[in-house]
């Protein structure tokens, strides 16, 4: 009885051993570099089960040799007492294989549907400091030759659109019933062109057109920045409170008030004809609210930039029409000649006495609202001001537009190939200015331009595999005080711009990949649109 109670002990201790020294997690392999090839891991990954499977056999055989002279030994002997151990302590060996083996196939299911989902993470988190980008003189013939070829005119195209709107603006105006319409304001030129790192054709220009109600109404700002009971998703927005004399919403608190018949509001007694002008105000306010809405005012500002057109199209030689429907000021030049510029010209409505403004819709991207009474935070003028600030701590003909403007191109063409995804530009600009607060200002000079590009995908893909890009204004405590932006909106909470990658898990795989494919094929972009030689070298194109 002792030596089958030995037996049964050693075999369960076998069972055990065996699954210990080949479970993954106790002992989990050491070298985190990544195989050259793929192949390499599968083949591995084949070997060791083999290696499993021969060892389970021999297990198997084992305990079957085991269980014979058992069996024999019970039969002549006839001792009952002696076959109860034995089964028991088999019963107990099959039992803790068969745990420890499902616990190990549990475990490969596992990691192989979170392999699959981190896969590039895994490769490109390592691979990526090791990337093979183009060299400083390629990336600087690639920069002269076609970014500067694509941009050359964007001078003249600003100038041209920065009269244009002032045109379509005045005409805009006369219109305008000053009693009863909105009173809109000069244009601010904002964005990539007149921040000089525009890439794309054709070139678009930005201008925020700010509007306010006729007197007696004023707009009054809710920005949802430091609003504890709003989702982070949703503190980069906020609404427009339309309010009229006293400062209370749409009129006179006398509007609200059941007074009787025989009763006058002594401050606001309305005639007859300031009843009917009240009545033909608009205030695009939403259905049964006083809130400022999005739909309105983009009808609104449709219709009225198309009457302004309608007034001064007889002065000019060029058509334009809307190229946009969703956006209500995307407009499209086009010149007898061929030549096309586009404007995106968005209706604002300006927070307090800031460059800070409330904005219907960013034409570069899609309108992600659950409401039209929720309006979108713009920094813009804020940005754009940053950016020439600094601009003048950087040595001479500094590389970190270049960086901005490579990247910018590469998403570009990578979208092209793999469809959109979550990834902006107003990301990438981001990441810039991130890091030109991280970075020594020396550090920028012409001749960093591969280094400083390669930071940018490292930060990049950082902020990609954590979800999280803070927004460079809100809660930034690193911003220049030179950056005069509200103190509220300093001391608030980071705002995530990667937010909807946690939410939305498919974006954020499409974007993931989306990612990588756009560092793999860096180099075969810019090489094919640049001249490049077998070499390596560079050459001017021949005449």
């Amino acid at each position: 009885m002792k030596s089958t109670m030995h037996s049964g002990i050693f075999k369960v201790c076998l069972v055990v051993v065996t699954a210990i020294i080949n479970h993954p997690l106790l002992f989990p392999n050491n070298d985190t570099s990544v195989p050259a090839n793929d192949d390499l891991i599968v083949q591995k990954l084949r070997e060791r089960e083999e290696i499993l499977k021969k060892q389970q056999l021999e297990l198997e055989e084992l305990l079957f040799r085991e269980q014979e002279p058992a069996g024999d030994a019970k039969t002549e002997s006839e001792e009952p007492e002696g076959g109860a151990p034995w089964d028991l302590w088999s019963t107990v060996s099959m039992v803790i294989f068969l745990m420890i083996e499902v616990w190990r196939q549990d475990f490969k299911d596992n990691s192989h549907e979170q392999s699959k989902e981190e896969e590039d993470l895994v490769f490109i988190g390592n691979h990526c400091h090791g990337v093979t980008l183009p060299n400083k003189p390629m990336l600087t013939i690639f920069h002269d030759q076609y970014i500067r070829a694509t941009t050359h005119d964007a001078v003249r195209s600003r100038e041209f659109v920065e009269g244009f709107a002032d045109d379509l603006l005045e005409a805009l105006r006369s219109v305008c019933n000053r009693d009863t319409d909105m009173e809109v304001e000069d244009s601010i030129c904002v964005g990539s062109m007149y921040e000089n790192w525009r890439v794309n054709k054709p070139l678009i220009c930005d201008l925020l057109v700010p509007f306010a109600p006729p007197e007696p109404y004023h707009f009054r700002c809710q920005p949802w920045v430091s609003d504890p009971s709003i989702r982070p998703d949703r503190q980069s927005f906020g609404t427009i409170l339309v309010c009229g004399r006293d400062d209370n919403p749409s009129g006179c608190v006398c509007d609200k008030k059941r007074l009787g018949e025989d009763m006058l509001c002594l401050l606001h007694n309305l005639t007859t004809n300031d009843k009917k002008v009240n009545e033909e105000i608009n205030l695009l306010c939403c259905k049964n609210s006083n809130y400022l809405d999005v739909d309105q005012v983009m009808k609104w500002f449709q219709t009225t930039v198309t009457k302004a057109w309608s007034k001064i199209s007889h002065k000019y030689e060029f058509e334009v029409t809307f190229s946009n429907l969703d956006s209500p000021g995307a407009l499209r030049v086009k010149f007898k000649s061929g030549k096309v510029i586009s404007l995106n010209v968005t209706p604002v409505v300006r927070y307090e006495d800031t460059n800070l403004y409330f904005i219907s819709h960013f034409p570069s991207m899609p309108r992600e609202v659950s409401s039209s009474i929720q309006w979108m935070l713009s920094f813009a003028v804020y940005e754009r001001s940053f950016l020439k600030d600094f601009a003048k701590k950087l040595p001479d003909n500094s590389c970190h537009l270049s960086c901005l403007q490579i990247m910018t191109f590469l998403r570009s063409k990578q979208c092209h190939i793999t469809g959109p995804s979550g990834l902006t530009t107003y990301h990438l600009k981001t990441v810039l200015m991130h890091l030109l607060l991280s970075q020594p200002c020396s550090g920028w000079a012409n001749v960093m331009l591969e280094e400083r590009l390669r930071d940018m995908f490292r930060s990049l893909e950082k902020s990609l595999l954590e979800k999280k890009l803070l927004h460079f204004m809100v809660g930034n405590w690193k911003l220049p005080d030179t950056v005069n932006l509200p103190q509220h909106f300093r001391v608030a909470e980071p705002v995530n711009l990667f937010r909807s990658f946690v939410l939305n898990r498919d974006l954020y795989q499409q974007t993931l990949s989306m990612f990588y494919e756009m560092l793999k094929n860096a180099t075969v972009m810019i090489n094919e649109y640049s001249l490049h030689l077998p070499n390596g070298s560079a050459s001017k194109p021949a005449h």
